[in-house]
């Protein structure tokens, strides 16, 4: 019988294995637009700076770490100090059975309780399950534009969805 998912908080102890997971996709999907791996080095320091300022949440499955989400600061300008942008990964492995549902949704109550206004998504397109995941926990499309990243030989668009808090 296996474990429930667990939720929490990040930890600077996960980066191998939030790497696993993020650099997969760095190479083999338009989820980021990153083209490089991410050592363990530097996501532990990501988490960090994250961690200081705002949300960074793991979920666990059978004493295995399978999806992450954390808000980060949208803009540096002091009058965007209530606007959050979100991320939502889960193993390519383990999609589609609720975790990344479960992660956003406890991460936007858990920006609500801290009193933030905006969360914004942005999401490489075309990418369904995210846009669905989004849409069914309240997040809005705003806009679109268009060939703004150009990763493994094609220009991509990206989408913004909003929720307010």
């Amino acid at each position: 019988m296996s474990a429930a998912l667990r939720l929490r908080p990040a930890r600077v102890e996960d980066a191998a294995a939030i790497c696993d997971i993020y650099n997969y996709y760095v190479l083999h999907s338009g989820a980021t637009f990153e083209e490089q791996p991410v050592s363990v080095e530097d996501m532990a320091g990501r988490i960090t700076l994250c961690l200081n300022e705002f949300i960074w949440l793991v979920a666990e499955k059978d004493d295995q770490l399978i999806g992450y989400a954390y808000a980060t600061r949208w803009k540096p300008r002091s009058a965007y100090r209530n606007t959050v942008e979100t991320a939502v990964y889960v193993a390519h492995d383990r999609q589609r059975r609720g975790a990344g549902k479960l992660l956003l949704a406890d991460l936007i109550r858990q920006l609500r309780e801290r009193g933030l206004h905006c969360a914004l998504a942005g999401i490489c397109l075309p990418n369904d399950p995210s846009v669905a995941v989004h849409e069914a926990l309240g997040f809005r499309k705003v806009g679109e534009l268009e060939e703004v990243g150009f990763k493994f030989g094609q220009w991509l668009n990206v989408g913004y969805w909003e929720l307010k808090l």
